[in-house]
């Protein structure tokens, strides 16, 4: 009679950590306050050890010049003063990331446990801060609005997402999100991935750096460092390339976003 092969072990249980009472004792002597966990802090801590417990997430960074887009957005903001229209560096860039899920379809996808879910509409999500956490209202069919109408949304979810005052579908649902620390001068950083989107891209500060021209001159530039957290099981590496690279043309080449 041939051989069984043998089971295989059980995988073990990640160890607990220390009960809170335990974390207290360790304390105890030294002054602090205690923050007892409201709703929103609970579900954001439930929701990130999920993520990074369950999703392999790999990361691809690239640096992005963003000199053309600067100018470009300076003459924008010139015309639309009028309208008391302002656009935001932000604006450009969710624009930028919603036009590259057109042009890169099979990278707009959510995974949904036993299958993946590959989406029409480019349905982008962008992180708030607010006090004691964070929401990321969606920005549905970006990729089909102006720039002026992403802003004013933009504007108007961040405003009611700082108030609470967002209702479940306006954060609810996307495939894809941004997050921009480049306002408090982080140049770099890795953003977990909200689930079940399939990617968040981290955006860092505008920064003048020395570059190598195409005539092979040392010049300045303002340069944006960013980086695309991406769920493995649902974008392998080449696809995350593409779409990364999509966003880079984009923003490199603001003026095509208009075309």
């Amino acid at each position: 009679e041939a051989a069984k092969p043998q089971a295989a072990a059980p995988a073990a249980a990640p160890a607990a950590g220390p009960s809170a009472d335990a974390v207290a004792k360790m304390y105890e002597g030294r002054d602090y306050q205690e923050i007892k966990l409201d709703g929103m802090r609970k579900t954001i801590a439930a929701r990130l050890t999920e993520a990074k417990q369950q999703i392999p997430h790999f990361y691809l960074r690239r640096d992005i010049r963003l000199d053309a887009l600067l100018k470009f957005r300076g003459q924008l903001n010139k015309q639309l003063e009028s309208r008391g229209v302002k656009l935001s560096v932000n604006d450009f860039v969710i624009k930028a990331c919603a036009l590259a899920l057109q042009q890169v379809p099979a990278a707009n996808a959510v995974w949904a446990g036993d299958r993946i879910l590959q989406l029409k509409p480019s349905d982008v999500a962008v992180a708030v801060a607010i006090e004691g956490g964070l929401f990321t209202p969606v920005l549905k069919d970006a990729d089909m609005k102006s720039l002026s109408a992403l802003s004013a949304e933009m504007k108007d979810l961040a405003s009611r997402a700082r108030d609470r005052k967002l209702a479940p579908h306006e954060y609810q649902g996307g495939s894809f999100a941004v997050s921009n620390l480049g306002m408090f001068g982080i140049d770099n950083f890795d953003a977990v991935i909200n689930p079940p989107h399939g990617a968040i891209l981290a955006v860092g500060a505008g920064v003048k750096k020395p570059v190598i021209g195409d005539d092979g001159e040392v010049t300045a530039a303002t340069v944006m460092s960013v980086t695309l957290s991406v769920d493995h099981r649902v974008i392998d590496g080449a696809l995350g390339a593409q779409l990364l690279q999509a966003i880079v043309d984009n923003l490199e080449s603001p003026m095509v976003m208009l075309a």
